[in-house]
């Protein structure tokens, strides 16, 4: 065993032990992980706690249908994460690919329908154009992330000019305002819809969290959908289903 895990170097592996064993010891690590989840539910809770940021510079970049203001980049959404790819002349990988880095991110986002539906909106933003953007997108499978091309001093402005990161915004009206920013290895974590959102102003938004008073909140489950599906409302059948699922899922929680 030894030479087939490690190319016959010695390897001190762990014990071999019974059934029973092995359940105490994974209890006792269990304790250790409730520990740290509810960490970072306070920690998220921190972030909703955040003051905000006015953004008072316009800003513009280049989008599928033309010219885009950081107010459209939300896309009729309140809330909007921007994670700053390296795509461009200059990042290794140019001009087949972006930084290898960006694209493992990319790999792991999450289908952007479940940000959707608690009013989030997720982009993608390098310097490289939109022709290039659109043909990598298509080459890597990442056609459901929108991307967009800056054109100003954005990343210079919201720290990416140098290494990636990811920025979250909120917008009052035709107000933006920027919340949270995170980079290095906390941008190692990003991709489930999960931790994208506990990286808002608003959170996951369901009843359980601890938000500020007046915070949007519904029950947990009811908000989940089928990415093909995303208007839990219609009476198809699949909506019908899913309708069922959650009601059962939420009397199950609380019993």
């Amino acid at each position: 065993m030894k030479k087939e895990m490690n190319k016959g170097k010695a390897v001190k592996l762990p014990k071999v032990v019974s059934s029973k064993a092995w359940e105490a010891a994974r209890r006792k690590l269990l304790v250790k992980e409730k520990k740290l989840t509810r960490a970072r539910d306070a920690l998220a809770a921190d972030r909703r706690r955040m003051p905000w940021l006015a953004v008072e510079k316009e800003y513009e970049f280049d989008g599928p249908k033309g010219k885009a203001s950081l107010l459209d980049l939300f896309d009729g959404r309140r809330q909007l994460i921007v994670y700053r790819a390296f795509f461009e002349p200059g990042v290794k990988g140019w001009p087949e690919h972006a930084c290898v880095g960006c694209s493992m991110v990319a790999d792991q986002v999450a289908h952007p329908a479940h940000l959707n539906v608690r009013n989030t909106t997720l982009v993608f933003a390098s310097r490289a154009s939109q022709k290039d953007i659109q043909r990598l997108k298509t080459r890597m499978g990442w056609e459901f992330i929108p991307w967009y091309t800056i054109r100003d001093s954005f990343d210079k402005d919201f720290g990416v000019d140098e290494w990636h990161g990811t920025n979250a915004f909120i917008h009052d009206g035709d107000r933006v305002f920027r919340t949270y920013f995170i980079n290095d290895r906390g941008d190692e974590q990003m991709g489930s819809t999960w931790n994208y959102l506990d990286i808002t102003a608003f959170g996951r938004q369901e009843q359980w969290e601890d938000s500020p008073e007046g915070y949007p909140k519904t029950p947990p489950y009811e908000w989940w959908i089928w990415h093909d599906e995303p208007n839990p409302d219609s009476e198809t059948p699949g909506s019908v289903q899913l309708r069922a699922y959650r009601d059962s899922l939420n009397a199950a929680g609380a019993k």
